[in-house]
């Protein structure tokens, strides 16, 4: 009995033909439709879902070939088996080069068609979960995960709508945790590569010599272990996009050869001789400052000019505080729903202490916290006390921000960026109101304004 019962469309213009595949078909437990005329079954297509397609080869207004030909062109997922009365090995071959997925000769066995019907319908239900799979990663991975209100997140957005429709290379930069692999598969998701495949790897996960295998796979033999060929990120990636995560730590001669393809987009495996051509778009990642790599001679510039055609800054989440509220909801709402658990509130007195705090991790720190404070804890309502101690705890968070500090720093420029980030985190946790932060500063409200006025910080 087939599974998830396939709808089958068969097609022929002999009635008594249609008759007894309907039935023995519907016996096996498909949902059939028969119908006697070509362009009446395609018309049908355009408004119905259906999972194969059975068409007889020689009718009048359209032959099966053209049949064939139309749902190939406008239905590429959908199988379609073809019958006839005249068959040869020639016109076989030549319906299978046009994409059918296989050729009856009538009269034909019960169990022959059967067989062939349940191998069309397996594929296309393979086809259905891949379209879903697929759907799910979109959804997942989409536009729509880059969540946030604040100015930074929007240009980053708008940057992201920009580069997805066009195939120049990107580079997003960032400290570890902002998501840079999300906008990366966002970009994937947006661009019209995304029926392709996203390959992303991580180059600090690979000593150099892996990491050649890795990239452009090696011949059999090619050193110790070579038990077989095997294909490379670059090859698996073509006709979708390569994520390289870490870029800024590629050794110098990887960086020439990352170079060569970027320019030629061709390359050998190792131990390999042949040149392949892949058809792919580079998105690189980094959370160091490139362009000072370069000055200093670890990087090259021709490269960086190769991969930064397109350039990405997220902002850390220090610097988006405003986003706060909205990805923990998000990261709640995630983590109640794959665990089925209720979603729990945040005090507004916890929540001031979570938008306060220097998050030195970035979105990845919020969402461990974020799921470990609705996981663990027991009542309705996260409180102040349920909180981490590195959140709630005043010198865990004066230590997190002096380790945001450069080694060599201006004194007076310090303490000022320090005095403005305390302002800043007072005026969240008052609720923007300026007498209550003041007080929480013990300092005067006149004071505050001035240094409002002083920071270019907005008060309200």
């Amino acid at each position: 009995m087939p599974t998830e019962q396939a709808r089958l469309l068969i097609i022929d213009d002999e009635r008594n033909y249609l008759l007894v595949l309907e039935a023995l078909l519907r016996d096996a437990g498909y949902s059939v439709t028969a119908l006697n005329d070509p362009e009446t079954a395609l018309a049908f297509l355009e408004e119905s879902e259906i999972d194969v397609v059975i068409t007889d080869m020689k009718m009048p207004k359209l032959s099966g070939r053209e049949v064939l030909e139309r749902i190939r062109r406008d239905y590429p997922q959908i199988p379609v088996l073809i019958m006839t009365a005249f068959g040869s090995i020639e016109s076989a071959v030549d319906l299978m080069k046009l994409g059918a997925f296989d050729y009856i000769t009538k009269p034909f066995a019960n169990d022959e068609l059967v067989l062939s019907v349940q191998n069309a319908a397996n594929v296309a239900a393979m086809h259905r979960r891949y379209r879903l799979l697929h759907a799910n990663l979109e959804e997942r991975y989409g536009l729509r995960q880059i969540i946030g209100k604040s100015r930074g997140i929007q240009d980053v957005l708008t940057l992201v709508d920009r580069a997805a429709p066009i195939r120049s290379n990107v580079l997003i930069s960032g400290e570890t945790g902002t998501g840079k692999e999300l906008v990366a598969r966002a970009i994937h998701f947006a661009s019209p590569r995304k029926d392709g495949p996203f390959i992303s790897v991580n180059l600090m996960a690979f000593n150099t010599g892996v990491l050649e295998s890795e990239l452009f796979g090696h011949e059999k033999g090619s050193f110790t272990g070579a038990v077989a060929m095997r294909r490379g990120r670059f090859e698996l990636a073509d006709g979708g996009t390569l994520f390289l995560d870490e870029i800024g730590e590629l050794s110098h001669d990887m960086q020439v050869k990352l170079l060569r393809i970027l320019q030629e987009r061709k390359f050998e495996r190792v131990g390999g001789t042949e040149e392949i051509e892949v058809d792919i778009r580079v998105v690189a990642a980094t959370n160091k400052d490139l362009q000072q790599e370069v000055e200093r001679g670890a990087f090259r510039e021709d490269l960086y000019y190769r991969l930064n055609v397109v350039h990405i800054l997220l902002p850390p989440l220090r610097e988006r505080r405003e986003d706060i509220p909205m990805l923990l909801s998000h990261f709640m709402n995630v983590t109640a729903r794959e665990n089925n658990i209720p979603r729990k509130a945040i005090s507004p007195e916890a929540m001031g202490y979570l938008v306060g705090y220097e998050w030195p991790g970035n979105v990845r720190q919020l969402e461990n916290v974020a799921e470990r404070c609705m996981v663990m804890v027991a009542g309705d309502v996260i409180g102040v006390s349920d909180l981490p101690p590195e959140v709630k705890d005043e010198e865990s968070q004066l230590k997190n921000a002096l380790d945001f500090l450069p080694i060599e720093l201006n004194l007076a420029d310090t303490l000022e960026r320090l005095e403005a980030a305390l302002i800043r985190r007072a005026l969240v946790r008052a609720e923007f109101i300026q007498a209550r932060a003041a007080d929480l500063l013990g300092i005067s409200k006149s004071l505050l304004q001035y240094k409002l006025r002083k920071y270019g910080i907005i008060g309200h």
